[in-house]
């Protein structure tokens, strides 16, 4: 069961980092850091860090690496029955030192290693972000025309499949057609990360529904296990990787975003565009405490007890 997540004020310190003596460090992500469990598994420990535009803030945001764990668990097993995941079952606790527990516990993810797919399957059920300015500007998203007039608080008639391709740190990803999936994985594997993406999005956008907040676009990405199977992997469905907004508030018009959108909107405000030669960011302290209230609420919202 997902462990109960305590207050804002009772969430610690921030967690900028993690350095682990028991366990060889496989790589420090924009997020997470990952290490290895011999040569079939992975502890994948969620930091405090804060990512947006391809750049790491300099702070980082205290307790959101246990509320993106949690969540991610949390949809692990609400959708396992669609697809399997990369979860291997055993605690992340038991594969560290007894004074590396603190470092790790409810923040981390033990994990099967996957030969990862190299894209991001992306769901849109509305244009919003780099698929918003690219219908702006020529009324497809990644190759799909979309409705003259579209508005960005306007569902689309049926959810989109549109991919990306994965940047390494510091580069953008780059959205690509379906032709070009095909390219990269093969026709049959990319009509199986799209239908499969696409069942993923209908079940946790039903889910979310019934939790008054409507799924606007979310990220997944896959893996193959040993045998070849497609298989979930990284986090899922989370304020990182979604954008999750008030059905209420929507259905006047309105956007109340409980995700990362408000920080990139902010940033553009202050004319960042990120990249690999942008430094480092310094965050005021009320934009670090409205990041972290926004993850906090989405949690509650979707893993929570009553809505």
């Amino acid at each position: 069961m997902n462990q109960p997540l305590p207050q804002l004020a009772d969430l610690g310190p921030a967690v900028a980092s993690t350095n682990l003596h028991s366990l060889p460090l496989l790589a420090r992500g924009k997020v997470r850091d990952n290490y290895a469990v011999g040569s079939d598994r992975m502890l994948m420990v969620a930091s405090d860090r804060l990512s947006a535009f391809d750049v790491v803030m300099k702070q980082p945001v205290p307790g959101k690496g246990r509320l993106l764990t949690q969540m991610a668990l949390f949809w692990f097993r609400q959708l396992e029955g669609i697809v399997p995941n990369h979860l291997s079952g055993a605690a992340p606790e038991s594969v560290v030192a007894a004074d590396e527990r603190a470092q790790v516990e409810g923040r981390s993810m033990l994990v099967r290693r996957l030969q990862p797919l190299p894209c991001e399957a992306v769901v849109r059920g509305y244009v919003a972000g780099s698929g918003w300015k690219e219908f702006v500007r020529s009324g497809t998203v990644c190759g799909i025309a979309l409705p003259a007039g579209l508005t960005p608080t306007q569902p689309l008639a049926q959810p989109i499949f549109t991919p990306a391709t994965k940047a390494a740190v510091g580069d953008h990803d780059e959205n690509i057609s379906f032709a070009r999936l095909e390219t990269l994985l093969g026709s049959a594997r990319a009509a199986e990360v799209r239908d499969t993406a696409l069942r993923l999005f209908g079940a946790a956008s039903a889910y979310a529904l019934t939790r008054g907040i409507v799924i606007a676009d979310t990220k997944f990405e896959f893996g193959l296990d040993a045998a070849g199977r497609l298989t979930l992997m990284d986090e899922v469905l989370t304020p990182d990787s979604s954008r999750f907004w008030r059905a209420s508030a929507l259905a006047e018009g309105r956007i109340e975003a409980f995700d990362k959108q408000p920080l990139r909107d902010w940033l553009a405000s202050t004319g960042v565009t990120g990249g690999a030669e942008q430094a480092a960011l310094d965050l005021p302290e009320e934009v670090i405490v409205g990041v972290q209230e926004r993850y906090a609420t989405a949690y509650r919202l979707l893993c929570g007890g009553a809505a």
